[in-house]
């Protein structure tokens, strides 16, 4: 086959559990159904790290976040790993990007040769954890508990904005891209804010579902003094005792958040319609995904930044009816493996190792993934983190916590830690090998701690006297938009049309 356009569409903060693909009750996604029914669905996806940036960075390079630097939110990704753009754009593809990747420093394309927006967030070492203070909040950048307080309907919003903004441009791209002007292929990637908190949405997707029917947590609010030693610092960096919640407060932030999908999923409707009137439908492949998932109140949590199914896990469904067969993948894999996928099915050059993502195209003809890593080296943490999913299997560990050990095939709301079960010790001495095998931890701490050092120090030397902007300024050609006098309007108007009309 010819090298497939690809479509890389992205939510934020959706967690794999809250879509009906992925066995929700609740939730309305027609058009993710519709792609799930004719794609193929990936089960049990896990991202490099529950965290934007990192994750981001991580399926980007098809790398673990330690390897490339790619700590937290403020971390930059260094121009010299090459990410999925600039292997396609090797390999002959024009490469877009619309929407947020949350790119921290100079660079702000990484391969890709445009961007139709600017991001959502900062690309400056503001927002750079301090595992040295590890109990100081940062209120200005961290998250409390306000977003669950304040859910609700918003007509407008700094997300909304963001977002319609960005859908828009996106159906603009596909629509330019039918014209042909640039017989390349085509890689666009379009990439949404929602349904990260603040948890608000208009009213009219708000009003899809009958209050009554949201679900509350399938696991309660768990006590302070029996969470595990991370979700007590979760919880602390979130400030959760500031503000008392209710039962009211955490359904209207469920229903909000529920909304938001529907409001991502109209997007995704109006994005496969534009390609489908655009004739663009069999030559591309459409895969969806988000960077990482929502705790949503489970356990008492929220947000992410955790190694629970509902943060780590992220639905990837995959729809390219002529090149697979509709169906769904049990075997656990990683956003990492994006890259690879990707680069084989455009005949691109080999990514350079090292790579810690596999093709999925091995997994759909039966081979073996092997285990999925994910990693956290973030805010509300105080040393490394590391997640193995293996199996049914999955192990955290932190050398400055006990390990945990979940079963998640007789236990998936994860509410019995087996690593001391005398039945799982073999087990646990295979997984304790591996952590040992994966990284020096040390090693990893003290680099951490450096990059945290030396980026606090450059931010807060850059934010003294005249202050020169990292973040991306969309630039518009304005001089050659529409009909300009410089220009024959029989061939703009011929031109600018799908489909063409008959010459006359």
């Amino acid at each position: 086959m010819t090298q497939p356009n690809i479509v890389l569409v992205m939510a934020d903060q959706l967690s794999a559990a809250a879509l009906p693909a992925y066995g929700h009750p609740v939730v309305q996604a027609p058009a993710l159904d519709r792609m799930a029914a004719e794609g193929v669905v990936f089960e049990n996806p896990y991202c490099g790290s529950p965290l934007c940036a990192p994750s981001r960075f991580a399926m980007m390079t098809g790398q673990l976040p330690s390897r490339i630097g790619a700590y937290d939110n403020a971390a930059e990704l260094p121009s010299t790993f090459p990410t999925l753009a600039h292997y396609l754009r090797e390999a002959g593809y024009q490469t877009s990007l619309i929407g947020k990747m949350h790119f921290v420093g100079g660079d702000q394309l990484h391969g890709f040769e445009e961007r139709r927006t600017t991001d959502i967030y900062p690309a400056d070492f503001g927002w750079t954890p301090d595992w040295e203070h590890d109990t100081e909040r940062v209120d200005w950048w961290y998250h409390n508990m306000a977003s669950v307080k304040q859910a609700g309907v918003a007509e407008t919003s700094n997300q909304l904005e963001f977002d319609d903004e960005v859908g828009f441009q996106a159906i603009a791209k596909i629509r330019e891209l039918s014209r042909r002007v640039d017989e390349r292929p085509f890689f666009l990637t379009v990439s949404f804010t929602h349904p990260h908190d603040p948890y608000a949405m208009r009213q009219e997707y708000l009003d899809r579902y009958d209050a009554g029917d949201i679900d509350m947590p399938a696991v309660s609010a768990i006590a302070y003094e029996q969470k595990d030693p991370h979700s007590q610092r979760l919880h602390d960096a979130s400030d959760m005792d500031a503000i008392d919640l209710n039962e009211a407060d955490i359904r209207r932030a469920r229903h909000a958040y529920y909304a938001a999908i529907s409001y991502i999923d109209d997007w995704v409707e109006q994005i496969m319609a534009t390609l489908d009137r655009c004739d663009l439908t069999e030559d591309t492949i459409v895969v969806f995904t988000s960077d990482h998932g929502d705790m949503l109140g489970e356990r008492g949590l929220w947000y992410k930044m955790s190694f629970f199914e509902r943060s780590v896990k992220v639905p990837l469904i995959v729809w390219a009816p002529g090149r697979f067969e509709p169906g769904r993948v049990t075997t656990p894999v990683s956003h990492m493996d994006l890259l690879p996928t990707f680069t084989e099915l455009a005949d691109a050059e080999r990514p350079i190792e090292p790579i810690d993502g596999t093709s999925l195209l091995l997994t759909l003809q039966g081979h073996e993934r092997g285990a999925v890593i994910s990693e956290y080296l973030g805010e509300g943490s105080v040393a490394p983190m590391l997640m193995i999913r293996n199996g049914p299997l999955k192990y955290i560990a932190c050398p400055t916590d006990p390990p945990q050990l979940f079963d998640l095939e007789n236990d998936p709301l994860e509410l019995e830690d087996r690593s001391f079960d005398p039945q799982y010790r073999a087990l646990m001495e295979d997984f304790d090998a591996m952590a040992q095998e994966h990284w020096d931890v040390d090693a990893v701490t003290s680099e951490v701690i450096a990059s945290q050092r030396s980026r606090t120090l450059v931010r807060n030397s850059l934010a003294k006297g005249a202050q020169t902007s990292w973040d991306f300024q969309p630039h518009t050609d304005a001089a050659n938009r529409y009909m300009r006098n410089h220009l024959d309007l029989n061939e703009v108007e011929f031109a600018s049309r799908y489909p063409k009309p008959d010459p006359v």
